[in-house]
């Protein structure tokens, strides 16, 4: 073996080395990995302070919080600081020991002139794990450019309430699309070996997005059994199927207990029966939280102690409770330094594993100026911004125009806006820029570059997103009544200010269009001319008039530096739309919860309303039409520990090319405990010529059954269980049904999550 310390040398076992490095290590260092430094407050006027990192980063430092995406900096400046900290830690520190520096990344690397895709809900509206995959492997090429190694994404929160502002940020309300979709965008974030990856972080965990009143960090009201069955479903897929190498805390409490001090989620659950052998950061402030907002404790030494014997290795963005107070902790024997040791090994496991000890360092003449630099990127945002947009409705077939119609009305706030496209964790609006990091296409402008030269569009902004003037409205009117169509652009703006209606702390208590938007679409209604809507916003909204009276509606979420060419792609022809709603849209916000998969009992009419979506989960409309036909089950009756191929056909009877998400949905028609009506088993997207027809097989295996029976154990209850092959989760095309037969059968460790499919 070579002359260098063992856990300096490559040649030994990783495990040979964390135990040769502990061994080493006095208890401040030790703790000094389970810390993190935020990155402005050891940069000072765009350099690194020598100052700063010897008084910071003396005994070495876990993490490094968002070098790239809380500074502004150009790519290449974030590479030559990332070098600088990492040759400090290296020359000038005893144990010579890397940091991990993350950051970002929900709708791309949110870093300046990194590629902006659509937000998350967006990406879940593709129905398309394939495209999200691209997406990730693309992000984790511009972060590894500039020395990025950990990116806090996925979010796996499963949407259960529209108010909450963070919906944007999600993938959706049911836990098997937001299991698979996050499942590659892990795969692709991480990459085939880690070395050249990114550690992703699955959050937030867990019930985050079930809050009481949709009030962000408010209490989570869910029981042991829905809280396994849907909220924790994703991370064990996560876990389990994707190898997530890390998770972070949710900051709500359950029954009492903040998930940051609890045990039976980060230690019991997530370590002792998923296996999970990465590490648990904590999101941002949550430890001293446990003092400062949940008042379980009343110091900082208590909310180190609660936190670190949970489970949580690193606290993130600085130096806070895992700094002093957990020293003085240890020192006074209120923790064990057992305890420290174990966070410890799991931090370092990881960045021996992400080869930080052999290749600290990035290349900055390798870096690009522009992040954002090659075709492909912005080729790809295009690709993945068209998928996510929903043809929600299109009476008449108003949809698509013609490209030498004679003119064109565009109206409303977020018509010639590019700000507006963007989600809460994009650069420029997380950091509340006033000009676009990377060019941003608004969607009046993709209508300018599509329409003939001698197509008329006039532009009239007549109102905003909130407030209640109307002084616009006049001007739209006018212009939308000389018009051959009016297309009215509204919605929300999303970020972290008091403009903002959507993103994280944006929580709403009504979920119509906000100010007098929805007054303004009713005035260029009124004109006679006809209308088409465009929703450009980041959560489900309450619409009914505009979804009964406008003929034509697109949601196109939050799209992205691509989102005005995509949406003027569909609105035009050249792209025949295909997405489908990861989420119920209300019909008023009082019907909340509105999800498709709830309880038989739970579909009462109210006085006045039934208790149905406005448009339902798993909708989206094309310009062409799919016919089902053929439904094929065998074997009708299968053991407990079997499967059960479903075959049918699809075609398109259409004179358009276009896209399909076939949707396979399961009902156990009598079981030992109430079940959902229906539950979302298998989904695939594919693509149709006219007249072309193709056979789905949706090989379903009895895993997928399984339910946590009255005794919290996982079970595959024999008995009749319904096949619905759906275009939507209310349009089912083709039914039928199978038996479970045998005895009821306890499944272990062992599990399948996920149909396979396919296609001939």
């Amino acid at each position: 073996m070579g002359s260098n310390p063992v856990y300096l040398d490559s040649s030994y076992p990783i495990e040979a080395r964390i135990e040769d490095l502990i061994s080493r290590m006095n208890l401040e260092e030790k703790i000094a990995q389970l810390t993190s430094i935020w990155a402005p407050n050891i940069i000072e006027n765009g350099k690194l302070s020598e100052e700063k990192l010897s008084t910071f980063l003396k005994n070495g430092i876990g993490q490094v919080s968002r070098l790239a995406g809380a500074t502004a900096l150009p790519p290449k400046e974030v590479a030559k600081i990332y070098n600088e900290i990492q040759k400090f830690l290296i020359e000038k520190t005893r144990l010579k020991i890397p940091a991990i520096v993350h950051e970002e990344c929900l709708s791309g690397f949110m870093a300046n002139t990194a590629t902006t895709f659509p937000q998350a809900i967006g990406l879940a509206s593709t129905w398309n794990p394939d495209i999200i995959y691209e997406v990730t492997s693309v992000i984790r090429t511009q972060m590894r450019y500039v020395g990025a190694h950990q990116g806090l994404s996925p979010v796996l929160d499963v949407a259960k309430d529209p108010r909450w502002g963070r919906i944007e940020e999600t993938l959706g309300e049911d836990p098997y699309l937001v299991a698979s979709i996050g499942e590659s965008y892990i795969k692709g974030l991480q990459g085939e070996d880690i070395k050249n990856g990114i550690v992703a972080t699955a959050k937030h965990f867990a019930g985050h997005s079930f809050s009481e009143g949709g009030r962000n960090l408010a209490p989570v009201h869910v029981s042991p059994r829905e809280f396994r069955e849907v909220f924790l479903f994703p991370f064990e897929v996560a876990v389990k199927n994707a190898k997530v190498l890390s998770i972070m805390n949710a900051y709500h409490e359950i029954d009492g207990i903040p998930c940051a001090s609890s045990k039976e989620l980060l230690t019991k659950i997530l370590r002792e029966e998923w296996n999970f052998s990465g590490i648990v950061v904590s999101d941002y402030g949550a430890i001293d939280m446990l003092y400062s907002f949940h008042k379980v404790t009343d110091s900082k030494e208590g909310a180190a102690k609660l936190a670190i014997e949970a489970g949580i290795d690193v606290e993130l963005p600085s130096l806070n409770c895992y700094g002093e107070p957990l020293i003085f902790a240890v020192k006074k024997g209120i923790v064990s330094e057992d305890t420290i040791d174990n966070a410890v090994r799991r931090v370092l496991r990881l960045k021996f594993k992400l080869g930080l000890f052999e290749n600290p360092y990035v290349d900055p003449s390798e870096v690009p100026e522009f992040l954002d630099s090659k075709a492909e990127y912005r080729n790809l945002a295009l690709e993945v911004a068209r998928e996510s947009i929903v043809l929600l409705k299109n009476d008449g077939y108003i949809l698509p125009l013609s490209k030498n119609i004679e003119s064109i009305a565009v109206i409303g706030p977020n018509a010639a806006s590019t700000r507006n496209l963007l989600g809460d964790y994009s650069f420029t609006a997380h950091l509340s820029l006033t000009k676009d990091a990377v060019p941003i296409v608004s969607i009046l402008e993709g209508i300018k570059r599509n329409v003939s030269k001698n197509t008329k569009v006039y532009y009239a902004k007549g109102c905003d997103v909130t407030g209640s003037s109307k002084e616009g409205f006049s001007e739209a009117i006018e212009l939308a009544s000389k018009s051959k169509v009016a297309i009215v652009v509204v919605g929300e703006r999303s970020g972290f200010t008091k403009e903002d209606v959507s993103g994280e702390g944006r929580d709403r208590n009504e979920l119509g269009l906000p100010g007098v938007q929805e007054e303004l679409v009713k005035a260029i209604y009124e004109t006679g001319t006809p209308t088409i809507v465009i929703l450009v916003n980041g959560r489900p909204l309450a619409i009914p008039w505009i979804a009964e009276n406008i003929p034509s509606i697109l949601e196109v979420w939050l799209p992205g530096e691509e989102g005005g060419n995509a949406v003027a792609d569909v609105l035009f022809g050249g792209y025949n739309p295909g997405g489908k709603l990861p989420i119920s849209f209300p019909k008023s916000v009082g019907q909340i919860p509105i999800y498709y998969n709830r309880k038989g009992t739970s579909w009462g009419n109210y006085v006045s309303s039934d208790s149905k979506p406005l448009f339902p989960f798993g909708h989206g409309l094309s310009y062409t039409k799919f016919e089902y036909s053929n439904l094929e089950i065998s074997p009708r009756e299968v053991e407990p520990t079997g499967e059960v191929y479903i075959k049918f056909e699809v075609k398109n009877n259409g004179n358009l090319s276009g896209d399909e998400v076939v949707q396979l949905y399961l009902r156990d028609v009598v079981a030992s405990l109430t079940r959902p009506i229906k539950e979302l088993k298998g989904f695939k997207r594919i693509t149709l010529e006219p007249g072309e027809s193709k056979k789905v097989t949706f090989i379903l295996y009895t895993d997928q059954l399984a339910f946590y029976d009255e005794n919290l154990n996982l079970v595959v209850e024999p008995g009749t269980y319904e096949v619905m092959i759906g275009s939507s989760s209310e349009d089912i095309k083709l039914s039928g049904t199978f038996e479970v037969v045998g005895e009821k059968r306890v499944v272990l460790k062992l599990r399948r999550y996920f149909s396979r499919i396919l296609i001939e």
